[in-house]
């Protein structure tokens, strides 16, 4: 503790009331939104620019005190908790829009920017930037988890749409990697190194991020099915057929039944899918009646279109808001979430015996996700400290993680590890773990970089902390 307050004391002589010890703004960065309960940083310290990082982790980093980055407290693994402690680093106040190019195609931008921020400044460009997860996340965080959204299936996740970084690495020294460039055969790849490393490496604070044009037609279709089977054999055929799908997305009954009471449509109670094309007129109208003929053989009751860029952004935002939305079915409740990715054709295998093992479950649960790369997201709505509703949905959960890593697929496809995958790590990546691991102490020999989590040589255990 005497170099938690040594710390935190320097910190305070830097940058003032910047650094906050405020017990309410300290519980808003030890938690996100996922059913892990808070856990606290010791103080919390505001940045506004690299320099101020730069200076702020040397000093964390002498007195080994641990460093949690924080952007939007959006992810929902438990990344932003502080399990031992020490300083939060909240970079939301570093959300300038640096550069814009193009003619190239890319933007370069601080953590702090938040996705629907950029895509409003670059509203008359006509270009776009596609990663969309469900929330409204900073660009920061978006690379250091990796995320995903519903455009992956055409655009790619993060891996694919950032550039190059800058980084602060645990002894306060900055770095570039990548260049701007749109492809490179020198040296290591730091870049994808730091993409999805969830500051365990040293924290980002400048992202350069690719672009890509609005497309000149866009069209979306809602279509049910009598079975939840025959909407995720529609998903495998399209996928296998070609199609260039822009967003195939499945919800089951109780996903459709969330987003009617919460975000006030009007759909049929079924498996469902919410689909989009992007192309121009004549390409997309060649890709739906493709699809539109793989539905109907798999028992779907047609197309039911929604064109108009309203209409559009109604459907698109209530899948958006499917976490509020099924939270909102059992007043009080938390979503329990996991993700698992798997290839295409293990997808209906581990879709049906999730949705099995659920309705012999006395839990509520919902499955969605964005299946057109395989993967897939089972929400089990909890109360929190119910210690048997949480201990089923662990059973649950864990069950959905293995069947995928059996099919050869991964523990998360978009989620990340944080504190809730940390123990299926070894299961799914086996002695390469240990790479993992020396990786981390090269970086970071003092542990100071989100300790506790991925690359931890000891990570934290709350079932060792009861």
């Amino acid at each position: 503790m005497a170099n938690i307050e040594k710390t935190i004391s320097e910190l305070e002589a830097l940058f003032g009331a910047r650094v906050s010890r405020a017990e309410a703004v300290r519980r808003h960065h030890g938690d996100d939104l996922s059913y892990i309960p808070a856990m606290l940083p010791d103080a919390v310290f505001f940045a506004e620019s690299t320099a101020e990082v730069s200076q702020a982790l040397a000093i964390c980093n002498r007195n080994r005190t641990p460093v949690i980055p924080y952007g939007t407290g959006t992810s929902i693994e438990g990344q932003t908790h502080a399990p031992h402690g020490g300083i939060s680093f909240d970079l939301s106040g570093m959300s300038r829009i640096l550069a814009v190019h193009e003619e190239d195609f890319d933007a370069v931008v601080q953590p702090g920017v938040r996705r629907k921020q950029l895509n409003e400044h670059l509203r008359a460009t006509g270009l776009t930037f596609p990663v969309d997860p469900g929330a409204d996340a900073s660009i920061g965080g978006m690379a250091s988890t990796r995320a995903s959204g519903t455009n992956a299936v055409r655009y790619g996740t993060m891996r694919e749409n950032v550039l190059a970084l800058e980084v602060v690495l645990p002894d306060g020294k900055v770095i570039r990697t990548g260049t701007r460039a749109r492809k490179s055969s020198t040296g290591y790849d730091l870049t994808k190194l730091f993409v999805g490393s969830e500051g365990t490496l040293g924290i980002i604070t400048e992202v350069t991020v690719r672009l890509h044009p609005i497309p000149a037609a866009i069209s979306s279709a809602v279509c049910t099915f009598t079975s939840l089977k025959g909407a995720v054999d529609t998903v495998i055929a399209t996928m296998q057929s070609g199609v260039p799908m822009a967003r195939i997305e499945f919800l089951d009954e109780v996903a459709i039944e969330a987003a009617n009471n919460y975000s006030k449509l009007n759909l049929k109670v079924a498996p469902t899918l919410f689909l989009e094309f992007h192309g121009t007129e004549a390409g997309i109208r060649e890709q739906a009646e493709i699809v539109e003929q793989i539905a109907h053989e798999n028992g779907s009751a047609g197309f039911v279109w929604a064109t108009h860029p309203d209409e559009r952004q109604r459907l698109w935002q209530a899948r958006h808001d499917s976490s509020h939305a099924t939270r909102a079915l059992r007043p009080g409740s938390a979503n329990f979430v996991t993700d698992a990715c798997v290839p295409i054709s293990a997808l209906a295998d581990n879709i049906l015996a999730a949705r099995a093992d659920a309705d012999q479950s006395f839990l509520r649960t919902k499955i969605n996700g964005h299946v057109g790369d395989g993967n897939f997201h089972v929400n089990y709505l909890v109360m929190p400290g119910v210690e048997h509703e949480i201990r089923e949905a662990e059973r649950l959960a864990a069950r959905v993680v293995e069947r995928a890593l059996k099919s050869g697929g991964t523990a998360s496809g978009e989620h990340g590890v944080g504190l809730g995958k940390l123990k299926f790590l070894h299961l799914e990546h086996g002695p390469a773990l240990d790479s993992m691991i020396a990786l981390k102490q090269a970086f970071d020999p003092n542990g100071i970089m989100n300790p506790g989590k991925l690359g931890s040589p000891q990570p934290f255990s709350a079932e060792a902390q009861s």
